[in-house]
C-alpha cells in the first residue's frame, strides 16, 4: 500500500522537482469545549499522523530566460489528481497552498505543477487534504530554497484551515482553538509504535452536518489539560495502557445520530478479538481500532467481504452503508527537519 521510503522524498537530478508523502491523522481524543461567538467551536486534541496517506509530485516550472517575446512564459499552477471528485481548479488546497506560499514568501513569478496520487478519501475524519496542502507548503518551501522557516509556514497555515497547521509538526500534537492552535509534542510517539487499521464506509458525513447535531448536554466531562493529555503521553506509545474511557470523542454521538448505521459497524468491531480501542475520528466516518485482528483473514471476511443490505430507496443512498474499506497502517513521527516518509513495505 506504502511507496517505499527512499521514493517519499526525492530530490531529482534539476533539484526544481520532489516526490513527497502525504499522512493522514487520527484524533486520539477530541474535546469539544464551547461554541464562540464566530459560529465555530473551542475543541481539545490530541492529534497522530499515521502512515496510511498519499503521495504529491511536485515541480517548480522554469521560465525561459530566452524567450524575449513572453508568449509561453509561465504565468499558472498546473494540478491533476487521479481520484475522481477531487476539484482541479483553485478551491483545491494544494493550489490555495501554493498560492499562499507564493504571496507570502514574495516568488510571486514562481509556479508549479502538481501531481496529488490520493488515497485518503474524503469526508473519513482523517484530514487527507489538509496533509496534502500543508505537504505542499513543505515542497514549495524547498524547491524556492527555503524563504520561510517551519514558525512562518506554521502561522501561515492557519490561513488555509484549521488541520493543517499540525501536519507541520513532528508528528504528534495538541490543538486546541478550531485546531489551529498547535502545541507539538516532543518528542512526538515513535513511528510503528502503534500498529492501527482505519475502517472507512462508502459514506461520508459533512463536518458541518455532525457539529449540527452536537448536543451540549451528550459531551465528555473528561478535562483534556488535566486528565486525557497527561495520561497519553505517559504512555509513550503504548495504547494498549491508556483506559479505554479516556478514548473520547465528542462528535461521535452527533455523527451516530446522523448515520445510525456507522454506530452499528463501531459496535461490530468492538467485537473483534486484538483490538485495544475502537473509536471514530475527527467528524467520521471513519472509525480507527489500534491493535491488529488475531485473525486478520477472518476480520477482512468480516467487515469487507460480507454482503451488506442496499438502500431500499433512493432516498435512503445517502445513509445506507453498502461496502467498506480497511487500511493497515502504523502510527508516523518525523525527524527535525525533514518531511515525513512513508514506512517500506518490506
Amino acid at each position: 500500500m506504502a511507496a517505499d521510503s527512499s521514493d517519499t522524498e526525492a530530490l531529482h537530478e534539476s533539484t526544481t522537482s520532489l516526490t513527497l508523502f502525504s499522512p493522514s491523522k487520527i484524533n486520539l481524543f477530541l474535546r469539544i469545549l464551547r461554541k464562540r461567538d464566530d459560529g465555530y467551536h473551542d475543541l481539545a486534541s490530541l492529534f497522530q499522523a499515521i502512515s496510511f496517506g498519499d503521495t504529491l509530485e511536485l515541480q517548480l516550472l522554469q521560465n525561459d530566460d530566452e524567450n524575449n517575446d513572453n508568449t509561453s512564459a509561465v504565468t499558472a499552477d498546473e494540478f491533476t489528481c487521479n481520484m475522481p471528485g477531487v476539484p482541479i481548479d483553485s478551491s483545491n488546497l494544494v493550489l490555495r497552498a501554493i498560492q499562499l506560499m507564493r504571496t507570502k514568501t514574495g516568488h510571486t513569478s514562481s509556479y508549479f505543477r502538481a501531481n496529488l496520487i490520493k488515497q485518503v478519501p474524503a469526508q473519513a475524519g482523517l484530514g487527507g487534504g489538509s496533509a496534502n496542502a500543508a505537504t505542499a507548503m513543505w515542497g514549495v518551501n524547498e524547491l524556492l530554497g527555503k524563504p520561510a522557516t517551519l514558525e512562518q509556514m506554521v502561522e501561515w497555515s492557519a490561513e488555509l484551515g484549521s488541520d493543517i497547521t499540525f501536519f507541520l509538526s513532528r508528528g504528534t500534537a495538541y490543538c486546541t482553538g478550531r485546531g489551529e492552535i498547535m502545541e507539538p509534542i516532543s518528542p512526538p510517539l515513535p513511528s510503528g509504535s502503534t500498529k492501527l487499521c482505519i475502517v472507512k464506509p462508502n459514506i461520508g458525513l459533512s463536518t458541518p452536518s455532525v457539529f449540527r447535531a452536537l448536543d451540549y448536554d451528550k459531551l465528555s466531562t473528561l478535562d483534556a489539560d488535566n486528565d486525557l493529555l497527561p495520561f497519553f503521553l505517559q504512555s509513550q506509545g503504548r495504547m494498549d495502557q491508556v483506559p479505554d474511557e479516556y478514548f473520547v470523542n465528542d462528535l461521535e454521538f452527533p455523527a451516530f445520530q446522523c448515520l445510525p448505521q456507522l454506530a452499528a459497524l463501531k459496535q461490530e468491531l468492538l467485537q473483534i478479538p486484538g483490538f485495544d480501542h475502537v473509536l471514530m475520528s475527527g467528524s467520521g466516518t471513519s472509525i480507527f481500532c489500534l491493535g491488529q485482528p488475531n485473525d486478520r483473514q477472518a476480520f477482512i471476511e468480516q467487515i469487507v467481504n460480507q454482503p451488506r443490505p442496499a438502500p431500499a430507496t433512493p432516498e435512503e443512498e445517502s445513509t445506507t452503508i453498502t461496502s467498506v474499506q480497511v487500511f493497515f497502517t502504523e502510527f508516523l513521527s518525523r525527524p527535525e527537519g525533514q518531511w515525513y516518509q512513508a514506512p517500506s513495505t518490506s
